[in-house]
């Protein structure tokens, strides 16, 4: 028997991006019928505890997202063992993740926009930013998670 897959997105912060990642993810996942295993994080420890960015759960909400019960924590030295897929947000975020991650595990680790069709590398930062920034994050992590669930109901 396999083992069910695994998904783990990370940020800076885990406050704006990743937790909205894990949002969408888990709707679209539940939507396709996929049994995965689907957690967020970030490289560094700003906001452990909290929930994500109120400005994120607005955004997220409105499209039908749910935030309930996510709470920010930083990445851990056992993620690497535990996920098949460890997405990074950015390139900065990629390099911690190699930084902090045994060399035998970074084929695990890749930009998650490498599954969307899309103009963009990277999803931005929306946390200094106007509403603008999180209705764009919304939609780059939407294309990406749709390229992911391709990928997974292969």
């Amino acid at each position: 028997m396999s083992k069910k897959p695994s998904v783990l997105f990370v940020c800076l912060g885990n406050i704006c991006r990743s937790p909205t990642a894990e949002a969408v993810f888990r709707h679209m996942a539940a939507q396709a019928k996929l049994d995965i295993t689907i957690d967020s994080a970030g490289t560094h420890g700003y906001h452990i505890g909290k929930q994500p960015d109120k400005r994120s759960q607005t955004a997220g909400s409105a499209r039908g997202y749910s935030f309930k019960g996510l709470k920010c924590r930083r990445v851990e030295d056992r993620d690497f063992a535990t996920y098949d897929y460890i997405l990074a947000m950015d390139n900065s975020n990629l390099e911690n993740l190699k930084a902090m991650a045994p060399a035998e595990y970074h084929d695990k680790i890749r930009l998650f926009l490498s599954f969307a069709d899309s103009e963009h590398t990277e999803v931005p930062d929306p946390y200094y930013g106007g509403k603008q920034g999180f209705e764009l994050v919304l939609d780059l992590i939407e294309a990406a998670s749709a390229g992911l669930i391709r990928e997974l109901s292969r």
